[in-house]
């Protein structure tokens, strides 16, 4: 059945719909999900889909380059800089056993040399997408494994670099003008030049992300528009991976240093919710153009050379990366969730294999088998990381003595308590200065572009970003926040944000900036009592100044303007409280507003007497004038 590229695309997202919930249904990953629905709607199952199977798993990969623009996005530069003995200590030992291992293997079963190598330098990598969302789904990003499996990921996206440089040097190949391969530029530098191609993107990045992007981004958010945002962050994704594209460098390379490049930046999180949807959908149809492109004429030609070799990929990457993770000091079942999740065959290995084929390396026909040997491997990994789940690990579990756990958090600088403050005005930069110098960090979003860039040039951890959306709360961390501090200008924004985390994370304690006694009865009627009229204070401060320039002693006027502010807080918890039959949005008039300053002055004449004013001025006597 032959579609075009459009419905080849409502096909994939379609059964993505299908079969994943079916899948989470089950307890299996949602990897399995997509990846089985691909198969069921592939040309060799139901034949749902055309010849355009390859444009699409193409154009889906730019799922995987946003999946690494988004880690890129979480690792600032020092984290990165940090990282660099793992990256290289546990990505190069991970390359060259396994290299080494698979090359003697084919070696031995009679394999030409070229030939041999070449295979065991593609195999050699892991799927950067199935190992991500796997972490991202068990939430094991930031465990010891997670950040080893990370380290070794980056290593691989690196090494694809050179194994495209080596290619076509074992192949003894000549680039022709007429060919159109993304590598041609590589192959016309000098053989000592080609390994600097990294080190010269690094630099081109790093200048563009200083001098480029960030400018860029503060321009169009003054425009005030989302979707322009949204244009943005494409064009910076895409941009960056057509860049590096053209100097030979890997496209989700390039997009993750991108991403680092970017990590310090206020726009981090504005970044990351933009992105993030496409990122998902992106990923989905890659999955379901994996099970889909699975070529099953191949695999019944010559099932058991195809079996037997993903059962040595397998094998040899397990034990390989079981063995790295002990040598590294990594426990048992930390090192057992290593192995079994890098152990399959990554998603650069198509493209290297088609590339290998170009160069002749490879005949057409050994080309689709190592391709389908890719695509079962890749099949393979989510069921042996739930055997490991369920059967293998929770044997060494008693092995980890009580009171020790493997986490390993990327990120030191932060306190006991997630803190997120929305706004950071006069009011806002108040509470934030307060909190930093008590060595309490938070997380700031803002709207203000300038703002944001002259608070972040004071040390500030300002992010620009709208709050009133959910993505940009998820990226900047609500979901891990214990308190959020509300304190934009605009008081329905306030409401608005206030509502929208009480429904989706109740869990989180809300403190909102309220301009007035109206927005505190509204607060107080929703469930939210840490609220702060931004008037109260400065208004009781001058009626202080005020008493003490009527010949009241200071200290005095200041415990008399506590108490009225206690009494004050009081009474708007008393007079907050609306009849059962009332709406509980109550809209006040000028009237009621009368009526409720009426109630609100009566109260106070109930509770500040005469004898507040004695006993406060009596004991004032006793004490001395701090301020003189």
């Amino acid at each position: 059945m032959e579609s075009s590229l459009a419905m080849n695309t409502l096909i994939f997202l379609g059964v993505a719909i299908i079969m994943v919930p079916l899948a989470r249904k089950f307890g299996l990953s949602s990897v399995i999900g997509y990846i089985a629905g691909g198969i069921i709607i592939g040309p060799y199952v139901l034949k749902l889909t055309g010849k355009n199977v390859n444009d699409i798993m193409h154009a889906s990969e730019f799922g995987v380059i946003m999946l690494l623009f988004l880690v890129g996005l979480e690792l600032e530069p020092r984290k990165f800089w940090e990282m660099r003995k793992k990256i290289v200590g546990l990505g190069l030992t991970q390359m060259l056993l396994t290299i080494s291992l698979l090359f003697l293997a084919f070696i031995s079963v009679g394999w030409r040399i070229d030939k041999a190598f070449a295979i065991a330098m593609c195999f050699a990598l892991s799927s950067t997408a199935i190992v991500l969302q796997t972490l991202q789904e068990k939430n094991n990003l930031k465990t010891t494994a997670g950040e080893a499996s990370f380290s070794t990921l980056l290593f691989q996206d690196i090494a694809v670099i050179p194994i495209l440089a080596i290619l076509p040097v074992i192949a003894n190949y000549k680039a022709r003008h007429q060919d159109n391969e993304i590598q041609i530029l590589i192959q016309k530098l000098p053989q000592w030049l080609q390994a600097g191609t990294v080190i010269f993107g690094v630099v081109v990045l790093i200048l563009l992300g200083r001098y480029v992007f960030v400018p860029f981004l503060r321009y169009v958010s003054k425009s005030g528009m989302t979707e322009l945002l949204t244009a943005s962050s494409l064009f910076l994704v895409i941009g960056v991976s057509e860049l590096m594209v053209a100097i030979g460098l890997s496209p989700a390379l390039g997009a993750f240093l991108a991403g680092v490049m970017l990590a310090n930046s206020e726009f981090r999180h504005e970044l990351e919710a933009q992105i993030d949807p496409f990122k998902g959908l992106l990923l989905a149809v890659f999955f379901v153009s994996v099970g889909s492109t699975m070529n099953f004429n191949i695999i019944q030609q010559d099932p058991l050379f195809i079996f037997s070799t993903v059962l040595a990929v397998l094998l040899v990457k397990f034990f390989v990366l079981y063995a790295i993770g002990k040598f590294f000091k990594i426990d048992t079942p930390q090192s057992l969730f290593y192995a079994f999740a890098l152990s399959q065959v990554g998603e650069f290995a198509f493209v290297l294999f088609n590339y290998a084929s170009d160069l002749y390396l490879l005949s057409p026909e050994l080309n689709a088998q190592m391709m389908a040997v890719t695509a079962i491997t890749m099949c393979i990994t989510p069921f042996l990381l739930i055997i490991n789940d369920k059967l293998i690990t929770p044997k060494f579990i008693k092995e980890v003595p009580e009171g020790e756990h493997d986490f390993n958090i990327l990120d030191s600088d932060v306190s006991q308590k997630k803190i997120i403050i929305v706004g950071f005005g006069h009011f806002g930069s108040t509470v934030g200065r307060l909190l930093k110098a008590n060595k309490i960090s938070a997380t700031v979003l803002d709207r203000d572009s300038d703002r944001v860039k002259l608070l972040r040039s004071y040390g500030f951890k300002v992010y620009y970003g709208d709050a009133t959306r959910i993505p940009i709360l998820r990226a900047a961390g609500i979901e891990d926040a214990e308190i959020l501090v509300l304190c934009l200008d605009d008081s329905d924004d306030n409401k608005f944000i206030a509502d929208l985390v009480r429904e989706h994370y109740p869990s989180v304690k809300i403190f909102v900036r309220a301009k007035n006694r109206i927005d505190a009865y509204n607060y107080l009627n929703n469930g939210i009592d840490n609220i702060y009229r931004e008037t109260l204070g400065t208004a009781v401060d001058m009626a202080v100044d005020v008493l003490h320039e009527t010949g009241m002693r200071k200290y005095a006027a200041r415990r008399l303007g506590q108490r009225f502010m206690a009494i004050d807080k009081a009474s708007i918890r008393k007079l907050a409280k609306i009849k059962e039959d009332e709406d509980e949005l109550l809209l006040f008039t000028t009237k009621e507003i009368l009526q409720r300053e009426e109630e609100l002055l009566a109260y106070d004449n109930l509770n500040f007497d005469n004898k507040d004013w004695e006993g406060s001025s009596s004991a004032d006597e006793e004490d001395e004038d701090t301020d003189h």
